[in-house]
């Protein structure tokens, strides 16, 4: 293998053990949970960092538990390194009803699947993932505890001056991908009402792993020269080894009618502050672009933090370990948030 690529494998292992490595918090809540874990959707960008962090807490814990991640596996290395880190895999269509009916049946789900990019071009594909593989799943483990991934998205753009989207706050999604996965809540939110199926909605907003994130999206545009658009001027992140943290132990919260819980970092961040900062340390000249409108995508998570404690990882380290990152020539994973996107069309 190349130096170039054994120096690569190297950072992204090191950044894995990072987001992967459980707190205290999450052992000591793992010898309390009882039943074994499934992950559905496992094959993303969050699945096998969360799976392998569940897989060494309860290792930790001494706890004899099965965590499964399930996903299409598109990714044969993705699936090795789940396995090799003690995680059951299974491949698993989750449009499909026959393939659905033969997962194992499982006490406490976290359901990641879902579509994005790409939702102005198939947006038939996008409903088909964010609410009916919702609704074959969630007939699927009615009788279990299922934290349901979802986004600070379907809030809607708002005037920042009036601070951020609340979960009692009206929805207001706008787009084909804000509006279907509204659509996932709500078809979790039938299966709460109708089979008593205890669920928390995760609304998180927006996860940073250093290989991509709303962070990595300003900081990259700062290295290559390009302008970095200003059209939505705040924005919120959240590691996203606390955003699984906090995943784990939204187990704990499940209720029907489900909880809704947002899920973000405790600051409001500016593009032009987060920018600046960066050229600073790149040595490099910001250029901006686009006119600032006066409204963005902001999530208030007090919630959160009342029942489950405040992130471990603040903003300002987030964003020295990011630009560190860049500087050491760390991979990207070429998937931009398109955080500043204010039409709803990814």
């Amino acid at each position: 293998m190349p130096t170039g690529q054994c120096v690569q494998r190297a950072r992204i292992a090191q950044l894995a053990g990072r987001i992967t490595v459980p707190n205290e918090a999450d052992v000591a809540f793992l010898r309390d949970l009882k039943g074994d874990v499934i992950i559905l959707g496992a094959g993303g960008k969050i699945g096998p960092s969360l799976a392998t962090l569940i897989r060494r807490a309860a290792d930790l814990a001494s706890v004899k538990m099965r965590v499964t991640a399930v996903s299409r596996f598109t990714s044969a290395e993705s699936r090795r390194n789940l396995e090799e880190a003690g995680v059951t895999t299974l491949s698993c269509d989750l449009l499909n009803p026959d393939e659905i009916a033969q997962l194992p049946v499982c006490e406490n789900v976290l359901y990641l699947a879902g579509r994005k990019f790409g939702s102005s071009g198939r947006p038939d594909l996008t409903w088909a993932m964010n609410a009916i593989a919702p609704a074959l799943a969630a007939h699927q483990y009615r009788a279990s505890r299922v934290v349901v991934f979802s986004t600070g998205n379907v809030y809607g753009m708002r005037d920042f001056r009036k601070g951020s989207s609340k979960e009692t706050d009206a929805v207001y999604p706008v787009g084909e991908y804000a509006q279907s996965c509204l659509a996932r809540e709500r078809v979790f939110e039938y299966y709460s009402n109708e089979y008593k199926t205890r669920c928390v909605i995760f609304r998180l907003n927006y996860a940073v792993d250093l290989r991509y994130g709303v962070i990595v999206d300003i900081a990259r545009r700062v290295y290559s020269g390009e302008a970095v658009d200003i059209t939505v001027p705040e924005f919120n992140v959240i590691w996203q080894g606390d955003s699984n943290s906090y995943a784990l132990r939204s187990f704990a919260l499940c209720d029907s009618p489900p909880q809704v819980l947002n899920v973000t970092g405790e600051q409001t961040l500016r593009v032009r502050d987060v920018a600046e900062r960066f050229a600073k340390r790149f040595g490099r000249t910001c250029r901006f672009q686009g006119q600032d409108g006066g409204s963005a995508l902001l999530s208030d998570a007090h919630k959160c933090f009342s029942l489950l404690g405040k992130p471990l990882v603040e903003e300002s380290q987030l964003i020295d370990w990011v630009a560190d990152w860049i500087l050491a020539g760390g991979e990207s994973l070429n998937k931009p948030t398109h955080f500043e996107v204010v039409d709803g069309s990814y």
